[in-house]
C-alpha cells in the first residue's frame, strides 16, 4: 500500500505558496507545496488543512481536489492527494522559508517528480488566466 500524502496547493492573488524541503529528509532541497502524511481516522482533505497549519501556521479553506497520483520513489511509494486551498485570513504574513510563485514561474523550481502533472496543469491554467 502506498503512503497517503495530503498536499495543500495554496493560491493567493494568482500565486502559489511553495517551500523547500529541508536537509536530512527524503528529496531534500526540492521545492514543494505544504503537505504530509494522512493520519489514521483523517481524510486527505483534513490532513491537507492540518499539515498547512503545522508547517506554515496558516489556516486554509480546503477546496476541490486536483488529480491524484501514485509515485514510486527510492524511499517510499506514495499516493498524493492534492487540494486547491485558499487563505482564511487574506492578510496573513508569508511564513518563514516559503515564497509566493506565479504559475508561469513554477517551472524554474525543482519539485519532486510526482508533482509534474500538477505543475503542468497549474502552468496551463495560469497561461489561460
Amino acid at each position: 500500500m502506498p503512503t497517503p500524502i495530503a498536499v495543500a496547493v495554496l493560491e493567493h492573488r494568482g500565486k502559489f505558496l511553495i517551500g523547500r524541503r529541508p536537509e536530512g529528509v527524503a528529496l531534500a532541497g526540492l521545492w514543494e507545496f505544504p503537505g504530509g502524511k494522512v493520519e489514521a481516522g483523517e481524510t486527505p482533505a483534513e490532513a491537507a488543512r492540518r499539515e498547512m497549519r503545522e508547517e506554515t501556521g496558516l489556516d486554509v479553506f480546503v477546496g476541490a481536489p486536483y488529480p491524484e497520483i501514485v509515485q514510486q520513489y527510492d524511499h517510499d511509494r506514495v499516493h498524493l492527494h492534492f487540494f486547491a486551498c485558499a487563505l482564511v485570513d487574506e492578510h496573513a504574513p508569508t511564513p518563514d522559508g516559503y515564497r509566493w510563485v506565479a504559475p508561469g514561474e513554477l517551472s524554474a523550481y525543482e519539485f519532486p517528480r510526482a508533482n509534474e502533472g500538477l505543475l503542468a496543469l497549474l502552468a496551463t491554467r495560469g497561461a489561460a488566466g
